[in-house]
């Protein structure tokens, strides 16, 4: 685990001992509210969720716990989850790959229509970096030095039909840069190949890549956001790079099967978007190249409404299909 994991996951420790539950209001909740986690312990939906969970249970007055089942990129954990009761129980940390999944996978659910959006966490960039010996500095010179040099630069991704998988594609749909595809079977296996050099470039999370950029070991080149990372401060974006139609956001939201009461849904929009904003909290997630979301439920399902689609005309055009 790199340092920003163990960071992340000491201040939710310290968030849970300092978390003392007040007692409830109303009839909800009136029991632990379990949060489930569709990836394993450790990564950055598990810590969020952990963050999220140690503060939540103070704003609720009740226990709130994370539950890990991973499998199938996510869909095991979101299928469980949409198929319980919508009592406010059972909630869903959902990623960025959730939107990701209908493009890829036949799943047994509708991710849009069989859920109620709760509330955007947090929201952060991926880094686009490069092995230090690939010899471009920019975005451009990356491209040009692709079109120039067809089959000689190579990707790597978290697995075939990932996020990661797809924001790349959608970066080389947009630049026209030709850039071999090389699936791994998780995030750390990719980075660690991208650093020595058997794959020339990644779109990482800001946790898992800036401590190699940091090192000397990985070149970031820009980041995927609108405005450029704090940690990062002379990284351009990609739209500043001179290609203002990418712009990717990589996030996290909880949502709950369809059908929540409209009580409940605002109740837990008003206690995460307070535990997301307290203050021991937004610098936790600072470290990490994160900052916590605002907005409605609303705002939450339209985003989500509109990831679905885009990153499903990406899949249908770039023929981006899963392991």
């Amino acid at each position: 685990m790199n340092s920003s994991r163990r960071r992340l996951l000491l201040a939710a420790g310290a968030f849970g001992l300092c978390a003392a539950p007040a007692f409830a209001q109303g009839t909800y909740p009136s029991k632990p509210v379990k949060i489930t986690v569709a990836f394993a312990p450790g990564g950055g939906s598990d810590l969020i969720a952990r963050l999220l969970a140690s503060k939540l249970g103070d704003k609720l007055g009740q226990p709130v716990i994370v539950e890990n089942r991973p499998g199938a990129g996510g869909m095991l954990g979101a299928d469980a989850v949409l198929k319980q009761p919508a009592d406010g129980y059972n909630l869903l940390l959902a990623a960025a790959s959730y939107t990701v999944n209908p493009s890829v996978y036949k799943q047994p659910f509708d991710a849009i229509k069989d859920m109620t959006p709760i509330a955007q966490l947090a929201r952060g960039p991926f880094v686009v970096a490069v092995n230090p010996n690939v010899p471009v500095k920019t975005v451009q010179e990356l491209v040009e030095f692709a079109k120039k040099n067809p089959g000689k630069l190579s990707y790597a991704s978290a697995g075939s039909g990932s996020i990661v998988h797809m924001v790349t594609e959608y970066f080389l749909d947009v630049t026209g840069a030709q850039i071999t595809h090389i699936p791994y079977k998780g995030t750390s296996p990719a980075l660690t190949d991208t650093v020595g050099g058997q794959t020339q470039l990644i779109f990482g999370t800001v946790g898992s890549t800036l401590p190699f950029v940091k090192a000397g070991k990985l070149r970031a080149i820009a980041v995927t956001t609108p405005a450029r990372l704090p940690a990062l401060p002379d990284v351009p974006t990609v739209a500043e790079s001179g290609y203002p139609a990418y712009q990717v956001t990589n996030w996290h939201g909880i949502i709950a099967p369809k059908g929540l009461p409209r009580d409940i849904q605002l109740k837990l929009n008003k206690a995460i978007q307070e535990a997301m904003f307290d203050p021991k909290m937004e610098t936790t997630l600072g470290d990490d190249g994160l900052v916590p979301a605002k907005g409605t439920p609303e705002d939450f399902g339209t985003l989500m409404a509109s990831e679905v689609a885009r990153w499903g005309a990406v899949a249908k055009k770039r023929n981006v299909r899963a392991d």
